[in-house]
């Protein structure tokens, strides 16, 4: 962390040995957080042999984010996806399916939705909504047909830590996907932290995503869309 801070190198991966939180502690006291940026988050993306790649966020950091958390990491996830070239299409996932149940849970992800359409008005997003309706549309158009989400969303927005990392576990094993990250979101510089249960090809790829950012990564640049945000 202190060769990334110092400018000794553009990036780093770390996590394979020890636990997530002591190398995330070590990155947000060295490294900092991003101007603007209030919480770090982490996003997986998995590759689908069929549908590409689906986005999770945020599986590794915040236990029960509040709203303002979910809204930032929404906002960080889409910037990043973007790196990838790919427009991002946002479902912030609940138990609940556009009211259907009257929950802390539910509510939350649902005001969310509010405050990032507020923040982002471009940003194609909807919830809360079951994890079904969010990749498929057809589901989605049977419960919800004014939907402001079309097709299949490929950034899933989830309530807790638990769902989050419960949710890409499960995909990764029954779908054979294959997964790219964690990606750490919201940092000063290009860092990521890896798990103990990462394979070669999982250390290939994150150094692919590691690369990329820091080629085009700005010290005194935030996130575009935190950028925007600030500014409405």
């Amino acid at each position: 962390s202190m060769l990334v801070h110092k400018g000794e190198a553009d990036g780093m991966i770390c996590g394979s040995v020890a636990p997530y939180r002591e190398h995330l502690k070590t990155i947000v006291d060295v490294i900092g957080l991003r101007p603007g940026v209030e919480t770090a988050a982490a996003m997986i993306c998995l590759l689908h042999p069929t549908r590409g790649p689906i986005f999770i966020c945020d599986t590794h950091i915040n236990p029960d984010p509040s709203v303002a958390q979910i809204s930032e990491m929404t906002l960080l996830a889409a910037e990043e996806i973007r790196r990838f070239g790919i427009v991002p299409k946002v479902a912030l996932i609940s138990h609940s399916n556009f009211g259907s149940h009257r929950h802390e849970s539910a509510f939350k992800m649902r005001d969310a939705f509010f405050d990032i359409k507020m923040r982002a008005p471009d940003l194609e997003i909807d919830g809360e909504m079951h994890a079904d309706a969010a990749l498929s549309e057809e589901i989605r158009n049977q419960i919800m047909p004014n939907s402001t989400l079309k097709g299949s969303a490929n950034l899933l927005i989830m309530p807790t830590v638990d769902a989050a990392n419960i949710t890409y576990n499960a995909v990764k094993v029954l779908a054979d996907c294959i997964p790219i990250g964690p990606i750490l979101l919201g940092v000063a510089q290009t860092a990521h932290i890896v798990t103990n249960a990462v394979t070669s090809r999982g250390l290939v790829n994150i150094t692919a995503v590691s690369t990329v950012g820091a080629q085009i990564f700005s010290e005194d640049e935030a996130p575009k869309i935190l950028k925007e945000t600030e500014a409405a």
